[in-house]
C-alpha cells in the first residue's frame, strides 16, 4: 500500500476561475466556498471565479487558496482518498491543519484571512522585497546573508532554489553578492511584502493573539511544520509553530525529505497550479507526485492510485 501525503501550495499559485469547476459539480465543494463567503462577509466565489485585482492582494489572497485547496481536498476524501500525513508550503499550513483534523476549516479561513491582513499590514509596499536565487547550494547562501544586516533565508524549496527576503536594498545587495558567490541567476519576485523575513515578527504576534482563540485538536494524522520540518503529533506545538512561522523560514525541501525518510512515497498537491510538483522533481523523482486542480483530476488521481496498489 501506497503511503500518502496531502500536500497544499502557498501564496502566488493562486489564479482566476480557481476551484469554479468543483463549486458547479460538488454540493461538498459549494458549502466550503459558501460558508466562507458568510464568515468573511464577501463573495468567495466572485474573488476565485472571476478576474479581478483583489485576488493577488495578501489579504484576500490567503483566505482565497485555503478556500480552494479544502474544496478540492474533501472532494478527493469523498471518493476515499485519505492521507497518512499531510503539508503545505507557508499559507498551504493551513490546509494540512485542517486536513489533519488540528484546526476546523472555518477556523483555518478565519485565521488566514487575518494572518493575511497582518502579513499585508506589517511593511509598507515598497519597504520590502523577495527573491529567488537560482543554482547556489544552501551553505553558500546561509554563509552570504548571515553576514548582513536585514537579509533572511524565506524558502528552502528544492535544490537550486532558495528565496531571500528582507529589506529591498539589503535583498538587492544580497543578490549582487551571491551572484558573485555563484548564483546562476537572482530574480527579484513580484510580491507585496518581505514574506518569512525577520520583518514580519510583528505580523507573528499579532496572529498569536488571535490564535489564543482559536480551538485546536491534537492531529488525527501528523502534519510537517513549515518552521522545523518536523513532523506534529499533538496540539501542544501549534500555536506557536504557526506563530513563528510568519517570520521563519518555510523549510519546504527538508519537510518533503522528512516525509520521503517515513515511507511515503506519494504525494498529492492539492490546489491550483503544479508548483510543489515542480518542487518534488527536484528534491526526489523516485517518489510518484499526483495534482488535483480540476475537476476531471480527482478520477484521475483514484486511478493512479488504484493502480499503484
Amino acid at each position: 500500500m501506497s503511503r500518502i501525503a496531502f500536500i497544499f501550495p502557498g501564496q502566488g499559485a493562486q489564479a482566476a476561475g480557481m476551484g469554479k469547476d468543483f463549486y458547479e459539480q460538488s454540493e461538498t465543494a459549494r458549502e466550503v466556498f459558501d460558508k466562507a463567503s458568510a464568515l468573511l462577509d464577501f463573495s468567495m466565489p466572485e474573488l476565485c471565479f472571476e478576474p479581478n485585482d483583489r485576488l493577488d492582494i495578501t489579504e484576500y489572497t490567503q483566505a482565497a487558496m485555503v478556500t480552494t485547496s479544502i474544496a478540492m481536498m474533501k472532494v478527493l476524501k469523498e471518493k476515499g482518498v485519505k492521507p497518512d500525513v499531510a503539508a503545505g508550503l507557508s499559507l498551504g499550513e493551513y490546509c494540512a491543519l485542517a486536513a489533519a483534523g488540528v484546526m476546523s476549516e472555518e477556523d483555518a479561513i478565519k485565521t488566514v484571512r487575518q494572518r493575511g491582513i497582518f502579513m499585508q499590514e506589517a511593511v509598507p509596499v515598497g519597504q520590502g522585497a523577495m527573491a529567488a536565487i537560482l543554482a547556489l547550494d544552501a551553505a553558500a547562501i546561509e554563509e552570504v546573508t548571515g553576514s548582513m544586516e536585514g537579509v533572511w533565508i524565506a524558502n528552502y524549496n528544492c535544490p537550486g532554489q532558495i528565496v531571500i527576503s528582507g529589506k529591498k536594498e539589503a535583498v538587492e545587495e544580497a543578490c549582487e553578492k551571491l551572484k558573485a558567490a555563484g548564483a546562476k541567476r537572482t530574480v527579484m519576485l513580484n510580491v507585496s511584502g518581505p514574506f518569512h523575513s525577520g520583518m514580519l515578527v510583528e505580523a507573528g504576534k499579532k496572529l498569536g493573539e488571535v490564535l489564543e482563540h482559536v480551538e485546536v485538536h491534537d492531529p488525527v494524522i501528523p502534519y510537517v511544520a513549515n518552521v522545523n520540518a518536523s513532523y506534529v503529533t499533538s496540539k501542544e506545538p501549534v500555536k506557536e509553530l504557526l506563530t513563528r512561522q510568519v517570520s521563519s523560514s518555510v523549510r519546504w525541501q527538508q519537510s518533503v525529505e522528512a516525509m520521503i525518510a517515513d515511507g511515503v512515497d506519494t504525494f498529492i498537491e492539492i490546489g491550483p497550479g503544479k508548483t510543489l510538483a515542480g518542487f518534488m522533481r527536484k528534491i526526489n523523482r523516485g517518489v510518484t507526485t499526483l495534482n488535483v486542480e480540476k475537476w476531471e483530476d480527482v478520477d484521475k488521481v483514484v486511478e493512479a492510485l488504484k493502480g499503484a496498489n
